[in-house]
């Protein structure tokens, strides 16, 4: 800003200073303050419209608590990990107020070219796949993480705004429309075999995953007061994600239709451990890192393998989606049963049903009723005519 302020007095006094918001409004908003700071003799005197000395590190304390009272457990670890792995390192320092869009984009292009971590995993990489990954080249961060990133920044600076931090928070512009992620499951034979192969003890496990459509931690969360077996019914009531209790995702309770021979396997595999379906020897609920070996050791039984990387326990969730659709299920069933919050993501599972879009065609070429012949009623209402 370049402006030139005239005193009561007639004296004049140039004033040049840059934007804490480097927006125009952000911009026009700054010189009202500090026009107004002249005019009331405080120019100079206080920090009035200069930048916040609270820097983005400083806030982050203030971040993660809202985001602990408001979100989802893994939402808000998730959050911690951004902050920590991307944010910090590069806004650590500055000043929230002087974030503008200029160094948002600086931000952009920097996460462009970041390769993401080697040993970045759901679960523990085995010595031999560790070995194998010596001599891969890291790759680039992908579009959908730079996205949550670039999330995570918008959210912060939007409650610095919201809680009086900095005056405006700039637009934090996300980078253009995605590809829908590529997705795994079992054919009908290689389940079949997989369940076939497993582990008496979580055959049960992985028979409810792969025709239930139940996420590893609703899985986990599972309790016996959530089945109804009498009517084939269970009930996705919670999910345990790192010993961590909450509801679903999406915040929503559904219930699931279950088809008979999940019935008869949770019948048999009742135990007196305590009250999770699926737990550990001593009655507390299983982890991520404990159901990894018996899915690799079923897998590995039936000859499962695939060229880009390993099924994991959320292809056995793609696998029930993917088997509805391929059996001619309605999406709107589908969304209902798999707890989508949305249609769309349930779209996914479209394609996989081509049976269903021939047969809606072939009815074209099918002979009219005679009730639906639009040439016979015509000529039927005419004779009935006086």
């Amino acid at each position: 800003m370049d402006f030139v302020f005239q005193h009561t007095d007639g004296r004049k006094q140039r004033v040049v200073k840059f934007s804490p918001v480097q927006t125009r409004r952000g911009a026009e908003q700054y010189e009202r303050e500090l026009r107004n700071a002249l005019l009331n003799g405080t120019f100079g005197k206080d920090k009035c419209g200069e930048e916040s000395p609270i820097t983005l590190a400083d806030f982050t304390p203030r971040f993660l608590a809202f985001s602990e009272n408001n979100n989802k457990h893994s939402t808000a670890v998730s959050k911690r990990q951004i902050l920590k792995d991307h944010l910090i390192p590069f806004f650590g320092g500055r000043p929230l107020a002087s974030i503008g869009p200029a160094e948002i984009e600086d931000f952009k292009a920097l996460m462009r070219k970041k390769k993401s971590a080697a040993h970045a995993r759901k679960e523990t990489p085995t010595v031999s796949a560790i070995r194998k990954r010596k001599d891969v080249e890291p790759k680039p961060l992908s579009l959908k993480t730079l996205n949550n990133v670039l999330t995570v920044l918008q959210k912060l600076l939007a409650l610095a705004e919201e809680q009086r931090v900095i005056p405006q928070a700039p637009r934090v512009r996300l980078f253009g429309r995605l590809p829908k992620p590529p997705f795994d499951f079992l054919t009908f034979e290689e389940a079949d075999r997989f369940v076939a192969a497993a582990d008496l003890e979580w055959r049960p496990a992985l028979l409810v995953a792969l025709k239930a459509g139940l996420r590893q931690g609703e899985l986990i969360g599972l309790q016996w007061s959530d089945l109804d077996l009498p009517r084939s019914l269970l009930h996705v009531r919670r999910t345990i994600w790192r010993g961590v209790e909450g509801l679903p995702k999406g915040g929503r309770e559904r219930s699931v239709e279950l088809p008979g021979s999940v019935v008869e396997t949770l019948k048999t595999h009742r135990h007196l451990r305590g009250r999770f379906v699926f737990c550990q020897e001593d009655g507390q609920p299983l982890t991520a890192s404990r159901m990894a070996g018996p899915l690799r050791r079923a897998l590995r039984a039936a000859g499962i393998t695939r060229e880009r990387g390993q099924i994991g326990w959320h292809d056995l969730r793609h696998t029930y989606g993917s088997h509805l659709a391929m059996r001619a299920v309605p999406l709107k069933a589908i969304q209902e049963l798999m707890g989508h919050s949305t249609i769309e993501m349930t779209m996914r599972y479209a394609h996989l049903s081509p049976d269903s879009r021939r047969e809606a065609v072939n009815v074209l070429d099918r002979p009219l009723a005679p009730a639906c012949d639009i040439r016979a009623t015509r000529l039927e209402g005419a004779a009935n005519q006086p």
